[in-house]
């Protein structure tokens, strides 16, 4: 039987402990229930308790273990869900007003399923940035995300309620999704590990689309071995998603003890080292001495990268949106709606430019691949900044806090490399993050070095109540 009150047990224990019959899973989903219940009135993380299912899909994982059957490697781990994740019989909102009025959806995304079918329960949808244009966490219609280690902070977008969730010890377990880094900044700013594969690696078949080209759907936990039992749970090919109707399994939880003997890792220099705070410098420093790391190597066009990123998101956001744009443009949130309007303006001539320097930036980037396995950079420019904060000053100058909290994450989704956030925290500091990036399809590298950062001590700091 679990523990009342224990707020923070992980996935893995978790699923060790119900598969042996030494927990029940329809008492783990209780203690959880009224734990989202005690702490999301502050928190606002969760825009649906899914409370019926929940019990419903904990019972039948305890029935599979009385009747010895394996329950699944995630047997009775709560989990919970960014709200653009189609839930059956739910209404997939995205953090938008306007699809309030969709129908219910009729099947839950495959991301969703493989979780539920590897033994998982669902507990709810969380909150989120309105159509995923948001690196703040903040939402006019269903209010902040609220970090768990400051209340007045944000939390980072736009997966604020996964990495809210996660933090306050809800849910060991959530899904985000990353398309300019909206699983990498909650990650940073909430201290939690999160993941953004390889682009095509995991599928997004129902998930709502916000830039399609540049789109990844993962998972955000408090320790490696959790993201690696949801990541491989979530992996497989899937016709419903073309980007990933040809992907292999390629498990990693085996394999997080093999070390990181014979990885040669750089820091990414230049671009990635500019503008960013002391807290993130000291961040990026202290896992580079963990890692005996000194090489320093600067990728070309990385700024240029960013402005691509930018085009390429507007043009394809605002053409994916011109329908709601026309007819609903007043139930927006505003600084969503005016960004999605300059993109209706783009000339087309930009967006294939941007296309062109996409390739030619990706095979830069490989290039560097050659010569190392791994690359270190501050996940976030700074610590998390108060909800409604307009400005910070990186490097003496004044810069809008919305787009720029994603100033190193953008240039890594453009091209789709997988990366890793690592928290690093420091008493009486917010935490932060760096990541950590591999070349396209090796996951396994930097799951590796997550897990030797997490034995040297990089690990999700437990907030105050």
């Amino acid at each position: 039987m679990k523990p009342e009150n224990d707020a923070f047990p992980q996935a893995q224990e978790i699923a060790q402990r119900v598969r042996s019959g030494e927990w029940r899973a329809v008492e783990v989903v209780q203690d959880t229930l009224r734990h989202i219940h005690a702490r999301n009135g502050e928190i606002n993380a969760f825009t649906c308790v899914t409370e019926a299912r929940a019990l419903r899909e904990a019972e039948a994982v305890d029935q599979k273990v009385a009747r010895g059957e394996d329950p699944g490697p995630l047997a009775g781990v709560p989990f919970a869900v960014k709200n653009l994740f189609d839930l059956q019989g739910e209404i997939t909102l995205a953090g938008s007003k306007i699809n309030r009025k969709d129908a219910l959806a009729v099947a839950d995304a495959t991301a969703v399923r493989r979780l539920t079918a590897a033994g998982a329960v669902l507990v709810g949808a969380l909150n989120m940035g309105e159509y995923a244009y948001d690196f703040t966490g903040e939402n006019i219609h269903y209010g902040p995300s609220r970090n768990p280690h400051d209340r007045l902070r944000m939390t980072g977008g736009s997966s604020g309620g996964s990495g809210a969730a996660v933090a306050a010890g809800m849910v060991p377990i959530a899904l985000g999704s990353d398309t300019n880094g909206s699983i990498r900044v909650p990650s940073s700013l909430c201290g939690i590990f999160g993941l953004k594969p390889t682009y095509g690696r995991l599928s997004r078949a129902g998930a709502f689309p916000f830039c399609p080209s540049l789109d990844h759907v993962g998972p955000l936990a408090r320790s490696v071995a959790d993201l690696a039992l949801a990541y491989d749970a979530m992996q497989g090919a899937d016709a419903a998603d073309p980007v990933c109707a040809d992907r292999a399994t390629e498990p990693v939880s085996g394999s997080l003890a093999d070390g990181v003997a014979g990885l040669k890792i750089a820091i990414a220099a230049g671009y990635f080292m500019q503008q960013a705070t002391s807290a993130a410098e000291q961040a990026l420093a202290r896992v580079a001495a963990a890692l005996n790391v000194t090489d320093l190597v600067e990728i070309p066009g990385t700024a240029q990268a960013r402005a691509a990123a930018y085009l390429i998101t507007n043009a394809e956001s605002s053409n994916l949106h011109l329908d709601r744009l026309r007819h609903h443009a007043a139930d927006y949130d505003p600084d969503v709606r005016d960004r999605m309007l300059a993109g209706t303006l783009l000339p087309a001539s930009w967006n294939i430019q941007a296309q062109r320097f996409r390739r030619w930036y990706r095979a830069e980037v490989l290039k560097v691949f050659a010569r190392y396995d791994l690359l270190l950079a501050p996940a976030t420019p700074m610590s998390a900044p108060a909800i409604g904060q307009r400005y910070m000053e990186l490097d003496g100058e004044q810069m809008m806090v919305r787009p720029h909290l994603g100033l190193y994450t953008q240039p890594l989704s453009f091209i789709g490399l997988p990366v890793v956030v690592v928290p690093v925290a420091s008493a009486g500091a917010m935490p932060i993050g760096v990541q950590i990036i591999a070349a396209p399809w090796q996951e396994a590298r930097i799951f590796k070095v997550a897990r030797e950062l997490e034995l040297h001590g990089f690990t999700s700091p437990i907030p105050a109540r």
